[in-house]
Protein backbone atom coordinates (compact mmCIF):
# COMPACT_ATOMS: atom_id res chain seq x y z
CA UNK A 1 0.00 0.00 0.00
CA UNK A 2 1.35 3.23 -1.15
CA UNK A 3 2.00 6.36 1.09
CA UNK A 4 -0.98 8.74 0.95
CA UNK A 5 0.74 11.67 1.48
CA UNK A 6 3.18 11.53 -1.33
CA UNK A 7 1.84 13.16 -4.09
CA UNK A 8 3.84 11.83 -7.68
CA UNK A 9 3.23 14.85 -9.50
CA UNK A 10 4.93 16.92 -7.31
CA UNK A 11 7.90 14.71 -7.25
CA UNK A 12 8.84 15.90 -10.58
CA UNK A 13 8.98 19.74 -9.86
CA UNK A 14 12.47 20.98 -9.25
CA UNK A 15 13.34 21.88 -5.77
CA UNK A 16 12.86 25.64 -5.38
CA UNK A 17 16.40 27.63 -4.47
CA UNK A 18 16.36 29.62 -1.30
CA UNK A 19 15.76 33.57 -1.91
CA UNK A 20 18.48 35.48 -1.14
CA UNK A 21 19.90 39.41 -0.36
CA UNK A 22 21.57 41.55 -2.36
CA UNK A 23 23.34 44.09 -0.18
CA UNK A 24 22.82 47.98 -0.94
CA UNK A 25 25.40 49.28 -3.54
CA UNK A 26 28.42 51.58 -1.96
CA UNK A 27 29.94 55.19 -3.74
CA UNK A 28 32.83 54.27 -5.52
CA UNK A 29 35.57 56.40 -4.88
CA UNK A 30 38.29 55.58 -7.12
CA UNK A 31 36.75 58.18 -10.19
CA UNK A 32 37.25 61.81 -8.20
CA UNK A 33 41.38 59.82 -6.94
CA UNK A 34 42.03 58.94 -10.62
CA UNK A 35 41.14 63.16 -11.68
CA UNK A 36 43.18 64.41 -9.02
CA UNK A 37 46.26 62.17 -9.94
CA UNK A 38 45.67 63.85 -13.73
CA UNK A 39 45.59 67.47 -12.53
CA UNK A 40 48.84 66.98 -9.97
CA UNK A 41 50.46 65.07 -12.77
CA UNK A 42 49.63 68.05 -15.44
CA UNK A 43 50.92 70.70 -12.49
CA UNK A 44 54.11 68.92 -11.78
CA UNK A 45 54.35 69.47 -16.03
CA UNK A 46 53.74 72.79 -16.14
CA UNK A 47 55.87 73.50 -13.27
CA UNK A 48 58.84 71.74 -14.58
CA UNK A 49 58.30 73.13 -18.34
CA UNK A 50 58.61 76.83 -16.65
CA UNK A 51 61.81 75.73 -14.45
CA UNK A 52 63.56 75.11 -17.83
CA UNK A 53 61.65 76.93 -20.29
CA UNK A 54 64.51 79.57 -19.82
CA UNK A 55 66.80 77.14 -20.17
CA UNK A 56 68.61 75.97 -23.81
CA UNK A 57 70.12 72.95 -24.67
CA UNK A 58 71.95 70.79 -21.99
CA UNK A 59 69.90 73.03 -19.51
CA UNK A 60 72.10 75.84 -19.23
CA UNK A 61 69.91 78.97 -18.28
CA UNK A 62 69.73 81.28 -21.30
CA UNK A 63 70.89 85.38 -20.91
CA UNK A 64 68.16 87.45 -20.76
CA UNK A 65 67.49 88.84 -24.17
CA UNK A 66 67.97 92.68 -24.52
CA UNK A 67 68.23 96.01 -26.88
CA UNK A 68 70.69 98.78 -26.17
CA UNK A 69 71.17 102.17 -27.83
CA UNK A 70 74.34 104.29 -27.90
CA UNK A 71 75.39 107.05 -25.61
CA UNK A 72 76.13 109.91 -27.96
CA UNK A 73 77.66 113.42 -27.58
CA UNK A 74 75.20 116.27 -29.17
CA UNK A 75 72.90 119.44 -28.97
CA UNK A 76 69.91 119.06 -27.74
CA UNK A 77 66.65 121.49 -27.54
CA UNK A 78 65.40 122.33 -23.83
CA UNK A 79 61.64 122.98 -25.10
CA UNK A 80 58.51 123.81 -23.01
CA UNK A 81 55.46 121.66 -24.05
CA UNK A 82 51.94 122.98 -23.33
CA UNK A 83 48.31 124.26 -24.70
CA UNK A 84 47.52 127.27 -26.48
CA UNK A 85 44.85 129.13 -27.93
CA UNK A 86 44.14 130.96 -30.97
CA UNK A 87 43.30 134.63 -31.16
CA UNK A 88 42.15 137.00 -33.84
CA UNK A 89 44.69 140.18 -34.10
CA UNK A 90 41.50 142.11 -34.17
CA UNK A 91 37.63 141.83 -33.56
CA UNK A 92 35.76 144.87 -34.36
CA UNK A 93 31.35 144.86 -33.92
CA UNK A 94 30.63 146.76 -36.98
CA UNK A 95 28.01 149.14 -35.68
CA UNK A 96 25.92 151.93 -37.86
CA UNK A 97 27.25 155.50 -36.96
CA UNK A 98 23.79 157.27 -38.09
CA UNK A 99 20.19 156.17 -37.77
CA UNK A 100 18.29 154.99 -40.74
CA UNK A 101 16.97 152.26 -42.74
CA UNK A 102 18.96 149.14 -43.59
CA UNK A 103 18.48 148.73 -47.57
CA UNK A 104 21.15 145.85 -47.68
CA UNK A 105 24.04 143.37 -47.59
CA UNK A 106 26.59 143.84 -49.73
CA UNK A 107 28.58 140.44 -48.54
CA UNK A 108 28.18 136.91 -47.50
CA UNK A 109 27.72 135.37 -44.08
CA UNK A 110 31.22 133.96 -43.60
CA UNK A 111 33.04 135.65 -46.54
CA UNK A 112 36.63 137.00 -45.89
CA UNK A 113 36.41 140.94 -47.19
CA UNK A 114 38.99 143.67 -47.21
CA UNK A 115 39.52 146.55 -45.49
CA UNK A 116 36.69 149.40 -46.63
CA UNK A 117 34.70 146.49 -48.65
CA UNK A 118 31.00 148.15 -47.99
CA UNK A 119 28.95 145.91 -46.08
CA UNK A 120 25.60 147.29 -45.62
CA UNK A 121 24.11 150.44 -47.24
CA UNK A 122 21.22 152.96 -45.88
CA UNK A 123 18.42 154.70 -47.25
CA UNK A 124 20.71 157.97 -48.60
CA UNK A 125 17.84 160.23 -49.32
CA UNK A 126 17.22 161.51 -45.74
CA UNK A 127 21.58 162.68 -45.45
CA UNK A 128 21.48 163.99 -49.49
CA UNK A 129 18.47 166.11 -48.17
CA UNK A 130 20.22 167.50 -45.12
CA UNK A 131 23.24 167.89 -47.14
CA UNK A 132 21.53 170.00 -49.71
CA UNK A 133 20.25 172.07 -47.13
CA UNK A 134 23.37 172.75 -45.45
CA UNK A 135 24.46 174.04 -48.78
CA UNK A 136 22.38 176.35 -49.44
CA UNK A 137 22.30 177.78 -45.72
CA UNK A 138 26.37 178.28 -46.84
CA UNK A 139 25.55 179.99 -49.81
CA UNK A 140 23.37 182.09 -48.26
CA UNK A 141 25.34 183.27 -45.64
CA UNK A 142 27.87 184.06 -48.06
CA UNK A 143 26.34 185.97 -49.96
CA UNK A 144 25.23 187.81 -46.94
CA UNK A 145 28.40 187.99 -45.45
CA UNK A 146 30.24 189.84 -48.84
CA UNK A 147 27.61 192.78 -48.84
CA UNK A 148 27.86 193.22 -44.58
CA UNK A 149 32.40 193.30 -45.57
CA UNK A 150 31.04 195.83 -48.41
CA UNK A 151 28.92 198.08 -45.64
CA UNK A 152 31.96 198.09 -43.18
CA UNK A 153 34.75 199.26 -45.24
CA UNK A 154 32.14 202.04 -46.51
CA UNK A 155 31.18 202.93 -42.87
CA UNK A 156 34.74 202.54 -42.27
CA UNK A 157 35.78 205.31 -45.08
CA UNK A 158 33.26 207.31 -43.88
CA UNK A 159 34.31 207.25 -40.12
CA UNK A 160 37.75 208.19 -41.38
CA UNK A 161 36.01 211.46 -42.86
CA UNK A 162 34.51 212.09 -39.48
CA UNK A 163 30.84 211.91 -41.51
CA UNK A 164 29.92 209.12 -38.80
CA UNK A 165 30.12 208.47 -35.84
CA UNK A 166 32.16 205.50 -34.29
CA UNK A 167 29.49 203.72 -32.89
CA UNK A 168 28.07 203.44 -36.17
CA UNK A 169 31.20 202.21 -37.95
CA UNK A 170 31.59 199.61 -35.43
CA UNK A 171 27.82 198.15 -35.75
CA UNK A 172 28.52 197.28 -39.22
CA UNK A 173 31.70 195.72 -38.68
CA UNK A 174 30.23 193.67 -36.00
CA UNK A 175 27.76 192.46 -38.62
CA UNK A 176 30.50 191.35 -40.65
CA UNK A 177 32.08 189.63 -38.16
CA UNK A 178 29.18 187.78 -36.89
CA UNK A 179 28.45 186.99 -40.45
CA UNK A 180 32.05 185.56 -40.96
CA UNK A 181 30.97 183.31 -37.95
CA UNK A 182 27.90 181.67 -39.67
CA UNK A 183 29.63 181.22 -42.76
CA UNK A 184 32.40 179.07 -41.05
CA UNK A 185 29.68 177.09 -39.03
CA UNK A 186 27.56 176.61 -41.90
CA UNK A 187 30.70 175.04 -43.24
CA UNK A 188 30.90 172.30 -40.67
CA UNK A 189 27.15 171.72 -41.06
CA UNK A 190 27.63 170.92 -44.88
CA UNK A 191 31.00 168.60 -43.81
CA UNK A 192 28.86 166.75 -40.97
CA UNK A 193 25.76 166.33 -43.35
CA UNK A 194 28.90 165.25 -46.49
CA UNK A 195 29.39 162.58 -43.62
CA UNK A 196 26.68 161.22 -42.51
CA UNK A 197 26.06 160.43 -46.01
CA UNK A 198 29.39 158.72 -46.45
CA UNK A 199 28.14 156.80 -42.86
CA UNK A 200 24.54 155.84 -44.79
CA UNK A 201 27.39 153.27 -46.75
CA UNK A 202 29.05 150.69 -44.00
CA UNK A 203 32.33 149.78 -44.89
CA UNK A 204 34.47 147.12 -43.46
CA UNK A 205 37.25 148.75 -41.02
CA UNK A 206 39.38 145.66 -40.90
CA UNK A 207 40.42 143.10 -43.37
CA UNK A 208 38.86 139.65 -41.71
CA UNK A 209 36.33 136.98 -41.67
CA UNK A 210 32.75 138.16 -41.32
CA UNK A 211 30.28 136.78 -38.66
CA UNK A 212 26.72 136.13 -39.59
CA UNK A 213 24.02 138.91 -40.42
CA UNK A 214 22.76 139.95 -36.91
CA UNK A 215 20.28 142.59 -38.05
CA UNK A 216 18.54 142.08 -41.34
CA UNK A 217 17.78 144.33 -44.17
CA UNK A 218 14.66 146.57 -43.86
CA UNK A 219 15.07 147.04 -40.18
CA UNK A 220 15.61 150.63 -38.61
CA UNK A 221 18.84 151.06 -37.00
CA UNK A 222 20.32 152.97 -34.28
CA UNK A 223 23.43 155.48 -34.42
CA UNK A 224 25.84 153.45 -32.70
CA UNK A 225 23.60 150.62 -31.43
CA UNK A 226 24.90 147.87 -28.42
CA UNK A 227 24.17 144.60 -31.12
CA UNK A 228 26.24 144.70 -34.17
CA UNK A 229 25.32 144.41 -37.58
CA UNK A 230 28.01 141.52 -38.21
CA UNK A 231 31.28 140.91 -36.23
CA UNK A 232 34.67 141.12 -38.49
CA UNK A 233 37.46 139.09 -37.29
CA UNK A 234 40.76 139.71 -38.62
CA UNK A 235 42.56 135.98 -39.06
CA UNK A 236 45.64 137.11 -41.45
CA UNK A 237 47.75 137.46 -38.98
CA UNK A 238 46.69 135.47 -35.98
CA UNK A 239 47.97 135.44 -32.54
CA UNK A 240 48.50 132.50 -30.09
CA UNK A 241 48.12 132.89 -26.62
CA UNK A 242 49.85 130.24 -24.12
CA UNK A 243 51.06 130.05 -20.24
CA UNK A 244 54.53 128.99 -18.80
CA UNK A 245 55.33 128.50 -14.86
CA UNK A 246 57.21 130.99 -13.77
CA UNK A 247 59.97 129.54 -12.92
CA UNK A 248 60.91 129.59 -16.69
CA UNK A 249 60.76 133.56 -16.60
CA UNK A 250 64.35 134.04 -16.55
CA UNK A 251 65.12 132.01 -19.67
CA UNK A 252 62.27 133.43 -21.33
CA UNK A 253 63.75 136.82 -20.82
CA UNK A 254 67.23 135.32 -22.06
CA UNK A 255 65.92 134.33 -25.03
CA UNK A 256 63.98 137.24 -25.77
CA UNK A 257 66.74 139.45 -25.33
CA UNK A 258 68.58 137.46 -27.63
CA UNK A 259 65.84 137.70 -30.28
CA UNK A 260 65.54 133.62 -30.16
CA UNK A 261 62.48 132.72 -28.47
CA UNK A 262 60.64 130.77 -31.13
CA UNK A 263 57.16 129.42 -29.96
CA UNK A 264 56.09 126.04 -32.05
CA UNK A 265 52.51 125.49 -32.65
CA UNK A 266 50.79 121.95 -35.00
CA UNK A 267 46.80 122.04 -33.93
CA UNK A 268 45.42 118.64 -32.59
CA UNK A 269 45.62 115.96 -35.33
CA UNK A 270 48.23 117.66 -37.34
CA UNK A 271 51.23 116.86 -38.04
CA UNK A 272 51.98 120.20 -40.09
CA UNK A 273 54.26 122.86 -37.63
CA UNK A 274 54.14 126.13 -37.86
CA UNK A 275 56.77 128.69 -36.11
CA UNK A 276 56.87 133.04 -35.14
CA UNK A 277 58.87 134.55 -33.00
CA UNK A 278 57.26 134.93 -29.50
CA UNK A 279 56.36 139.54 -29.52
CA UNK A 280 54.77 139.31 -26.33
CA UNK A 281 55.50 138.87 -22.14
CA UNK A 282 52.53 139.47 -19.64
CA UNK A 283 53.07 142.13 -17.49
CA UNK A 284 52.49 140.44 -14.01
CA UNK A 285 52.04 136.19 -13.13
CA UNK A 286 48.91 134.70 -12.18
CA UNK A 287 48.70 134.41 -8.48
CA UNK A 288 46.27 131.54 -8.96
CA UNK A 289 48.08 129.15 -11.73
CA UNK A 290 51.79 130.46 -11.10
CA UNK A 291 52.14 131.01 -14.97
CA UNK A 292 52.77 133.93 -17.19
CA UNK A 293 51.01 134.92 -20.36
CA UNK A 294 53.25 134.52 -23.46
CA UNK A 295 51.98 135.42 -27.11
CA UNK A 296 53.21 135.06 -30.60
CA UNK A 297 52.15 136.33 -34.30
CA UNK A 298 51.45 133.83 -36.95
CA UNK A 299 51.31 134.65 -40.72
CA UNK A 300 48.19 132.32 -40.94
CA UNK A 301 48.05 132.92 -44.94
CA UNK A 302 46.49 129.80 -45.59
CA UNK A 303 43.57 130.31 -43.46
CA UNK A 304 43.77 127.35 -41.40
CA UNK A 305 43.93 129.23 -37.72
CA UNK A 306 40.39 129.62 -36.21
CA UNK A 307 40.24 131.97 -33.62
CA UNK A 308 39.51 129.67 -30.37
CA UNK A 309 41.19 126.81 -31.40
CA UNK A 310 43.42 125.02 -29.45
CA UNK A 311 46.79 124.25 -30.10
CA UNK A 312 49.78 122.35 -29.27
CA UNK A 313 52.92 124.98 -28.13
CA UNK A 314 56.73 123.72 -27.87
CA UNK A 315 59.00 126.94 -26.66
CA UNK A 316 62.86 126.50 -27.08
CA UNK A 317 63.85 127.71 -23.96
CA UNK A 318 67.68 126.86 -24.19
CA UNK A 319 70.00 125.04 -26.03
CA UNK A 320 72.23 121.77 -24.40
CA UNK A 321 75.40 122.41 -26.13
CA UNK A 322 78.34 118.81 -26.15
CA UNK A 323 75.29 117.35 -24.02
CA UNK A 324 75.94 112.90 -22.87
CA UNK A 325 72.62 111.97 -24.50
CA UNK A 326 70.80 108.60 -24.43
CA UNK A 327 67.81 106.81 -25.47
CA UNK A 328 64.72 108.02 -23.41
CA UNK A 329 63.76 104.42 -22.95
CA UNK A 330 66.92 103.99 -21.40
CA UNK A 331 66.34 106.09 -18.00
CA UNK A 332 65.75 103.84 -15.16
CA UNK A 333 63.73 105.19 -11.71
CA UNK A 334 64.95 103.76 -8.45
CA UNK A 335 65.17 104.00 -4.41
CA UNK A 336 67.94 106.32 -5.17
CA UNK A 337 67.26 107.66 -8.52
CA UNK A 338 67.71 107.88 -11.87
CA UNK A 339 69.94 105.03 -13.46
CA UNK A 340 70.97 103.11 -16.72
CA UNK A 341 71.83 99.89 -17.52
CA UNK A 342 75.79 99.71 -19.51
CA UNK A 343 77.12 96.98 -21.13
CA UNK A 344 80.52 96.53 -21.58
CA UNK A 345 82.49 94.38 -24.08
CA UNK A 346 81.31 90.71 -22.52
CA UNK A 347 77.93 92.30 -22.51
CA UNK A 348 77.93 92.19 -18.93
CA UNK A 349 75.58 94.78 -17.36
CA UNK A 350 76.41 97.57 -15.07
CA UNK A 351 74.48 99.42 -12.98
CA UNK A 352 75.04 103.53 -13.00
CA UNK A 353 73.63 105.94 -11.71
CA UNK A 354 73.24 109.47 -13.83
CA UNK A 355 71.45 112.44 -13.44
CA UNK A 356 68.81 112.97 -15.73
CA UNK A 357 69.26 116.86 -16.89
CA UNK A 358 66.01 117.01 -19.43
CA UNK A 359 64.12 114.49 -21.37
CA UNK A 360 61.68 115.14 -24.70
CA UNK A 361 60.52 111.14 -24.70
CA UNK A 362 62.88 110.54 -27.53
CA UNK A 363 66.22 111.32 -26.07
CA UNK A 364 67.54 112.03 -22.48
CA UNK A 365 70.46 114.44 -21.65
CA UNK A 366 72.14 113.23 -18.62
CA UNK A 367 74.93 113.47 -16.23
CA UNK A 368 77.39 110.48 -15.02
CA UNK A 369 79.91 107.90 -16.27
CA UNK A 370 78.79 107.47 -19.35
CA UNK A 371 81.22 107.96 -22.35
CA UNK A 372 80.09 108.21 -26.03
CA UNK A 373 79.55 104.70 -28.11
CA UNK A 374 78.68 102.93 -24.86
CA UNK A 375 75.95 100.50 -25.41
CA UNK A 376 72.52 101.11 -22.48
CA UNK A 377 69.92 99.02 -22.49
CA UNK A 378 66.62 100.18 -23.86
CA UNK A 379 64.29 97.16 -23.56
CA UNK A 380 64.31 94.42 -21.46
CA UNK A 381 65.44 95.96 -18.19
CA UNK A 382 63.03 94.26 -15.96
CA UNK A 383 65.11 90.57 -16.33
CA UNK A 384 68.17 92.11 -15.96
CA UNK A 385 70.36 91.86 -12.71
CA UNK A 386 73.20 94.01 -11.78
CA UNK A 387 76.62 91.90 -13.00
CA UNK A 388 74.57 89.67 -15.26
CA UNK A 389 75.56 88.63 -18.72
CA UNK A 390 72.53 89.48 -21.40
CA UNK A 391 72.02 88.79 -24.88
CA UNK A 392 71.94 91.57 -26.95
CA UNK A 393 69.21 92.02 -29.58
CA UNK A 394 68.15 93.51 -32.47
CA UNK A 395 65.65 96.27 -32.06
CA UNK A 396 62.13 94.44 -31.96
CA UNK A 397 63.11 91.09 -31.06
CA UNK A 398 63.10 91.07 -27.04
CA UNK A 399 59.15 91.20 -27.39
CA UNK A 400 59.38 88.11 -29.46
CA UNK A 401 61.88 86.24 -27.32
CA UNK A 402 59.79 86.90 -24.17
CA UNK A 403 56.98 85.97 -25.03
CA UNK A 404 58.45 82.27 -26.00
CA UNK A 405 59.75 82.03 -22.81
CA UNK A 406 56.80 83.85 -21.18
CA UNK A 407 53.35 83.66 -22.71
CA UNK A 408 52.62 87.49 -22.06
CA UNK A 409 50.64 89.45 -25.06
CA UNK A 410 53.54 91.75 -26.40
CA UNK A 411 53.15 94.93 -29.14
CA UNK A 412 56.07 93.52 -31.20
CA UNK A 413 56.22 89.95 -33.01
CA UNK A 414 58.61 90.29 -35.36
CA UNK A 415 61.41 87.26 -34.74
CA UNK A 416 64.97 88.02 -35.56
CA UNK A 417 68.22 86.66 -35.07
CA UNK A 418 70.22 88.02 -31.97
CA UNK A 419 72.99 90.82 -32.90
CA UNK A 420 76.28 89.83 -33.31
Amino acid sequence: MSDPLKLPHLEALPAARPRTVEPAVRPSYRRPRVILGVLAAITVGLLVHTLTASQGKGGVTRPPPVEVGRVKTRSLKVRAHTIGTVLAAATVNVTSQVAGQLLRADFKEGQVVRKGHILFELDKRPFEAALQQAQADLARDQAQLVAARRDARRYDLLFAQNAISAQQRDQYVAQAGALAGTVDADRAAVAIARLNLDYATIRSPITGRTGPILIQPGNLVKANDTNPLVVVTQIKPIKVSFFLPQSDLPRIEQQMARHRLVAEISPHGSKRVRSAPVDFIGNQVSGQTGTIELRATFANRDGALVPGELVDVRVVLRQLKDATVVPSAAINIGPDGHYVYALDRAHIAHKIAVRLRYDNGTLAAVRGGLPPGMRVITVGQLRVVPLQKVEVWRPASVAAATSRHHPVRTTSLAKRQPAP
